[in-house]
């Protein structure tokens, strides 16, 4: 391996520890400097590196739906959606045991923190984003979650 490698083998472990408690099978990134896929192979992983790829850089940007996120700022008949703003794993407490930042019926507030987003060990707390009452939590403590996955459901104060 390249010294100038951005990626150490224990961040090349913790991303295997990732797909490990996920669903996913495959990890690929590629830059102009190496190129990196990791995949699952029975019962491990593998590995494949290239270094100084000659192959060209692939950005992707994800947008959102555009009618979704209409839906999501008018609301539906199930309330304003708090969705997560990364993937990772989204606990609803500060920490284990502790009681969550919130249950359904509780008020909240745009800056309110319902919960926090864990990816790659850095916790990012995921705000309400919007006034009302947490109709639902259709998602689990300590459960892995997609970008944009719907954490819970906030009722409009009534006027």
């Amino acid at each position: 391996m390249s010294g100038d490698l951005p990626l150490t083998p224990e961040d090349v472990a913790e991303i295997v520890a990732i797909l490990d408690g996920s669903g996913y099978s495959t990890f690929e990134i590629r830059t102009a400097r190496f190129g990196l896929k990791v995949a699952r192979s029975g019962d491990g992983w593998t590995q494949e590196w290239d270094h100084a790829s000659t192959q060209p850089v692939v950005s992707t940007i994800i947008e959102p739906d555009a009618d979704a996120a209409a839906a999501d700022i008018a609301g539906d008949a199930d309330g304003v959606a708090i969705r997560a703003p990364l993937p990772g794993t989204f606990y609803r407490a500060p920490q284990p045991g502790a009681p969550p930042f919130v249950e359904i019926g509780d008020t909240v507030g745009p800056e309110t923190v319902v919960g926090i987003i864990e990816t790659m060990k850095l916790m990012n707390p995921v705000h309400a984003g919007t006034t009302g009452r947490i109709a639902t939590i259709p998602v689990d403590n300590a459960m892995l979650v997609d970008a944009q996955a719907v954490l819970m459901r906030v009722a409009p104060e009534a006027s």
